[in-house]
Parts: C-alpha cells; structure tokens; sequence
C-alpha cells in the first residue's frame, strides 16, 4: 500500500468517526464550535430537526396592526410576508410555512420550535431601530421614549399572557447598560434620568441606514451585536459625532432604550458594536430584525395554536421502515452480485448515510418526507456510480487486464458519466430550490435540498471512498484476489 492510499484511507476514516459521533450524539463539545453557531455554554442541541409532517409545531397566526377601516396597501402586506419568512428560515427552520390568508393575516407554521416566545417576537416585532440624541440626559435601559419619529407603542398583554401558557421561561429581555463602539463611554453617574412622556428626542439615524449587522464574542464570552452604516449615514454619524462629544447618543429599539452611550469622541468609520447582557436568542433576535429590516406594517398575534403531525406517528413510522428495507436491499444486492467489490461499496453507504445525518444536524436541515425522499433518491443515485465503475472494471478483467489496470481504468473511465449525471442533478435541484424559494414552495425547497447533498456526499463517498477500498485490497491480496476473480463479480 502506497503513501497516497495511506493518508486517503486515513482521511475517510477521520470523516467516518467524526459523522459517526455527531449522529449518535445530540450535543457538540468545544473541538466542534467552528463547525456551528456560536453558544455562550459552549454546547448547542444538534439533534435530527423534523418538519411539520413528521412531529407538528407551533402555528401562529398574525394580522395588520392598523386602525379600523385603515387603507393597507397590498404590497406592503406581501412584504411583510417575506421579511417575516426571513426571519423565520434564520432561525435555521428550513421548511416553514409562510403564507398570506386574505388581505391583512398571515399565518406562519414553524416546525418543532422550542422556543415559541423567541419566534413570536421576532416575527411580529416592527424593529425600528434609532439612534437617538438626548444632549445630556441619560437614559437608562428600558425607559419607552418619544422621539421625532412617534411614540413608544402599547404593551400586547394578552400576547404575552398567551405565550406565557406555552413557554412557561422567564422572557428574554436585555436589562444591563451596553456600550456602543470603542469610542463610547457609558457615564450613568454625570446625569439623572428625565421625564420622557414631555420630550420628543431627535432621531439621528435609523436601522434603514444599516448596511451590515451580525453577531461576535466580546470581553468574557459575551454577545455582542455588530453594525456597519451605509456610506451616507456614516457621513452623518461622523459630523454627529463630532459635534456632540460628551452627550449621549441613545440606541432605541421600537421606542424602547437599550443603551446609552457618551460620545467620547468622533467615530468616522461607520461602524459601532451593541453591547450588553444578551443572551445568545436575545442577541440573535436583535441581529436578525435588524438584518431583515423592519417589518412595513406593525402586526399583532390573533391566535396561536400546537399543531400535531400531519402525517401521523402510523405513517412515519412506516414511512421509516420501508426506507430502512429498502436500503437493506440495496446493500444486500451489491453484496451477493458484486461479492468483494459490492461489500466494499456497502461500506461506502454507511459512511454515506452517516455524512448525509451528520450535516442534517450540522447545517441544519429539517427533515420532511418530501426531504427523506430526496435523500433515498441520492442514495440509490450513489449505488449507480459504484455499479458503473464495477461494470466497467469486469470488462477490462475480461480483457485479460491486471487487477490494479482494471480498477484504475474502470474508475477513470465510469467518471466522466458520474461526474456529468451529478452535474446534471445538481442544476435539477438549483432549479427546483429557486422555484420552491419563489413560488413559497417549501416541500419543493426540502426535497432540492436533501437530494443536493446526497449528489455531493455520494460523490466522495462512490467515487473517492469506494476507489480507496478497492486499491487497498488490491495492495493486500492482488494475487490471491487475481485467481479468485469469482471474488470480484467475474
């Protein structure tokens, strides 16, 4: 056995293990945080996310929060229902429903949530963000202001008594005094706090003027929001800045004060962080409203409701185990009509299948029937490769070929066929997740997406993996091997 097979076989046996251990475990540990979202624990639940069809969910129904007899353009409507299924997809649900009902609802369906009170939240909530002068009067956190843009908006009690019977945690809400930027210095102790309810603030800037938000680990692990003004607004923060030094500049989120900073001096760049005592959803759900915009119309939640599997637990559970007989099949077949080759390639099926789980989890996907059925279709895909290549292999055995000139012409030349049938496959499945995207599709999105993965494992796993055994089985047995060629499906 050569060096080249050496490190390939050690490569394959690195990747095996590691998709091993993440699909018998529901938890990461610290070595895996890269491959993930960031945790402040240290740990995220990586386990098989189902679709609606599978386990049920959570369907919240949300409509205008206009006054009676209120004109509501509808368009405003329709783009409320895509920033709203932004959100709703970055909360990595990847088949959600989300879809108009008349003129002024929508109902959204999330699949296996956990956390009811963060989804809600951030679907409906308007994310208005303001930077906000005060001169010399702080704020502190949590104090509902009056600025040029409105007012402070009432709280929606009997939504908040509604999520309260589903998800009985304490409600996430940012409560310690954040720190914009590194040129910003939190004073609290120069002033005192003023009546609100008399003072319209002026609004500097708004989340509209946000080019770039996302997320980052400040001092001691803790969450902090990133943003970058577009080239105008940061003009205007500079010139701001600058004539402001040594007042406050407040950070309002829907009328609410988050922080409030002293200007310490001017900040041309554009760029500023939100700092806090967030929690990793909290900080999230501030960088996703803030990232998908504000929502144009304020919503409310009518109604919200569990809702079971649709399939039922009867027909998953078929559903699963005329999966399981029908790949047991397949494995058998390559083994008793391929013998050694076929045996090899069954192991580069289960390493396929764990690969395929493992990054189900990783990515994550939710898994629908539509989904499952895409990742069968990938797998059988992943055996026609393998039979290509064996097919081609016993020609070139018959030709009177050596064994090690037989495999090394029948992978090199079965590969043009796989490579331009995956091709091919992989522009089906761009197709059809560009169509589900569009059209609201999300069965469609599910399926493109399972059935895109498996055409991209089974390549390594057919092509590169099974080539591997086969070499390494020529290196240990070629002459024994060569006088059984019965062994090799001849």
């Amino acid at each position: 056995m050569n060096r080249s097979t050496s490190w390939q076989l050690a490569l394959i046996l690195v990747v095996a293990l590691v998709a091993l251990y993440v699909t018998l475990n529901v938890a990461h540990p610290v070595w895996l945080q890269d491959l993930l979202f960031w945790q402040p624990e240290g740990q995220r639940d990586i386990a098989l996310r189902q679709g609606l069809d599978l386990q049920g969910g959570l369907q919240v129904l949300l409509a205008a929060d206009v006054p009676p007899g209120g004109e509501l353009d509808p368009s405003s409507m329709e783009t409320a229902r895509r920033i709203v299924e932004n959100r709703v997809n970055s909360l990595g649900l990847t088949e959600p429903v989300v879809q108009s009902q008349g003129e002024r609802r929508i109902i959204v369906e999330l699949p296996g949530i956990e956390n009811p009170e963060q989804a809600v939240d951030m679907i409906k909530g308007t994310a208005l963000l303001e930077f906000v002068d005060t001169g010399q009067s702080w704020l502190p956190p949590g104090t509902l202001i009056t600025t040029t843009l409105g007012g402070p908006r009432a709280v929606e009690s009997e939504t908040t008594e509604a999520l309260a019977t589903l998800a009985p945690e304490e409600a996430l809400t940012p409560t310690a005094t954040p720190e914009l930027g590194a040129s910003f210095e939190l004073s609290p102790t120069t002033t005192q706090p003023v009546e609100r309810a008399a003072v319209a603030f002026e609004t500097i800037l708004t989340g509209a003027d946000l080019k770039n938000v996302g997320m980052s680990l400040a001092n001691q692990n803790q969450a902090v929001v990133n943003f970058e003004l577009n080239p105008d607004a940061t003009q205007v923060f500079a010139d701001h800045t600058a004539s402001h030094v040594n007042q406050f500049l407040c950070i309002v989120m829907d009328k609410e004060v988050i922080s409030c900073p002293r200007i310490q001096s001017a900040i041309p760049g554009g760029q500023g962080v939100i700092e806090g005592n967030f929690t990793f959803d909290s900080a999230q759900q501030l960088m996703l409203q803030l990232r998908y915009g504000a929502l144009p119309v304020p919503l409310r939640v009518e109604s919200f409701n569990r809702i079971g599997a649709t399939l039922g637990a009867e027909s998953v559970a078929q559903s699963v185990r005329a999966g399981a007989i029908g790949l047991g099949i397949v494995l058998v077949f390559m083994l008793v009509y391929y013998r050694l080759p076929g045996g090899l390639a069954d192991i580069a099926l289960i390493i396929y299948v764990l690969i395929n789980f493992a990054l189900y989890k990783l990515l994550p996907v939710t898994l629908t029937l539509p989904g499952i059925a895409g990742f069968i279709l990938s797998a059988g895909m992943a055996v026609d490769a393998n039979i290509l290549i064996f097919e081609r292999m016993k020609e070139e055995l018959r030709h009177g070929r050596s064994l090690g000139s037989a495999i090394e012409i029948g992978f090199s030349r079965a590969w043009p066929s796989i490579r331009d049938g995956q091709l091919s496959t992989l522009i089906i499945c761009a197709i059809l997740f560009i169509f589900g995207t569009n059209f609201g599709a999300s069965i469609v999105k599910g399926f493109a997406i399972t059935l895109a993965i498996g055409t991209v494992v089974h390549i390594f796993t057919a092509v590169f993996a099974t080539r591997t055994f086969i070499r390494l089985a020529a290196a240990l047995g070629g002459e024994w091997l060569a006088e059984r060629s019965w062994l090799l499906g001849v």
